[in-house]
């Protein structure tokens, strides 16, 4: 693999279109200083970290436990990988529900989930309904092994891709026709438009956000064997993608602002962050109607058909990334770790291949995790908020193993590397420590930040919980397999 070609497949991995729209929602054009510091702080010094893991380590099983395993040692890695699992049980229980908004966007050209009810439930507990029935119907199909769901996520990704282009193009026709005119004016780089984000717990809040942006970062390790001349083009690639991630958010987050005013497009009561990308993109079909001297009609419809195209995309792409995770992390965690550790049945492979029984019962805890929070919370706003926070929590915190992990792993002795990034032991600690305390610190500003601010414990209970949980989970099903190990003389 050439440069080039490395460099576009990060960007693909770890590029999403979702994050410009969130960041501005939540820090307006200062998270562009924020994501900037993430690609340096984390990004780079973390990517060559997952490089220097993937390029020693290898092997058909090699993974986040076989890492972490020979770094540390076997207790320390299941209960590592067993969190990077429930990472994925946390998104799951926050997209399945959201994919509702773009399938609802898609042919009413806007958010139609916060009007949902079934009977005498409220939208929030109707959309979680909804929720458990698509995880049931993607574990049915998913436990076929069925391959034509490919094909979605090819589409999908195209689709979310094109996005992209119809951003920078729209925003510049925009531009030109109100003659540079920005409708939201540049302020203090720092100063945020969203009130919750304004004062110095917000900021620091916010900066998990900024990580969570760079996520998948895990994926790159299995690159360094299938790239020519590793020890000099995989670190020239880490650097050259971030740039172009970090040009890409930065110059995303700018074309927001040309089309999008703040206080009068995103402060009503009813826009979160499920469905910030459709309300934006709603806008820009708007702006561009209305720039270009269309009836105020005809470019509210224009605004409508822009978010039942970018709804069509974004259904697709979560689809797609939903028959690929309801079975790969699972699967993963399953074969990846010693069989003993599971019942008979959770390693059972189905004809097709998948550990069918080990899916039915993650499909079961993820909806038992919906229902939880979708009947606990009555405001729609708030349902998809703490999702969105929850799944950014979970997500980050499994690096944290990996992060602590790597001096030992540089002192293991008898590994073949053939990449290396960092090569003195002051500097592997000085890196590893400003990465993990990047990380740790950010979560605990984001799990703590409504509390402080004096908005109640609920938020923070509900990120805490999950990570929690989940780790109480890990060590006893650890403690249970050691026991049996001890019994058996083993």
């Amino acid at each position: 693999m050439a440069l080039g070609a490395l460099v576009m497949m990060i960007f693909t991995s770890v590029f999403g279109f979702a994050n410009a729209p969130v960041a501005y929602y939540l820090m307006g054009y200062g998270s562009i200083v924020f994501y900037l510091g993430a690609a340096i702080l984390f990004f780079i010094p973390y990517a060559l970290m997952m490089a220097e893991y993937g390029s020693s380590i290898k092997g058909e099983n090699s993974g986040m436990y076989t890492w972490l395993e020979v770094s540390v040692g076997p207790r320390f890695a299941f209960i590592g990988t067993f969190m990077w699992f429930a990472s994925y049980i946390i998104w799951m229980v926050s997209t399945s529900s959201k994919v509702w908004i773009p399938f609802t966007t898609t042919f009413a050209g806007s958010d139609q989930t916060q009007n949902l009810s079934f009977l005498s439930l409220n939208s929030t507990q109707t959309v979680g309904l909804l929720a458990c029935l698509w995880m049931v119907i993607v574990t049915w199909v998913s436990i076929k092994g069925v391959k034509k769901i490919v094909k979605i996520t090819s589409l999908g990704g195209l689709a979310v891709t094109s996005l992209n282009a119809v951003l920078l193009l729209v925003s510049g026709i925009i531009l030109v026709a109100n003659k540079g005119h920005l409708e939201q004016p540049f302020r203090h780089i720092l100063h945020s438009p969203n009130p919750a984000y304004q004062s110095p717990i917000g900021l620091l809040g916010f900066a998990v956000f900024a990580l969570f942006a760079y996520g998948g970062l895990e994926v790159l390790g299995s690159m360094v064997d299938d790239t020519k001349n590793p020890s000099k083009t995989f670190p020239k690639g880490i650097i050259l993608s971030a740039i172009v991630i970090t040009v890409g958010y930065a110059v995303g987050i700018f074309c927001w602002g040309i089309s999008t005013n703040w206080d009068g497009v995103l402060s009503s009561h009813t826009t979160n962050l499920g469905n910030i990308s459709y309300v934006m993109m709603s806008n820009l079909g708007f702006q561009l109607g209305d720039s270009i001297g269309l009836s105020h009609a005809t470019a509210v419809t224009l605004g409508q058909w822009f978010a039942r195209y970018t709804g069509l995309g974004m259904f697709l792409s979560y689809a797609g990334a939903f028959f690929t995770l309801i079975y790969s992390p699972i699967k993963t965690l399953v074969l990846g770790t010693p069989k003993e550790i599971w019942p008979k049945k959770f390693t059972h492979l189905n004809k097709a291949g998948m550990p069918n029984y080990a899916m039915w019962t993650e499909c079961a805890l993820v909806c038992a995790i919906i229902l939880i929070a979708s009947f606990g919370m009555s405001d729609p706003s708030a349902f998809y908020n703490i999702l969105t926070l929850m799944a950014n929590v979970s997500m980050t915190l499994p690096y944290l193993f990996l992060i602590y992990a790597f001096p030992k792993f540089k002192k293991t002795p008898n590994l073949d590397r053939p990449f290396v990034a960092y090569k003195s032991h002051g500097f592997t600690l000085f890196v590893t420590i400003v990465v993990f305390v990047i990380i740790l610190g950010a979560n605990i500003f984001t799990i703590f930040q409504p509390a402080i601010e004096g908005r109640g414990f609920q938020d923070t209970i509900w990120m805490i919980a999950g990570p929690i949980g989940f780790s109480i989970l890990s060590i006893l099903i650890y403690q249970r397999y050691a026991r049996k190990q001890k019994a058996a003389g083993k």
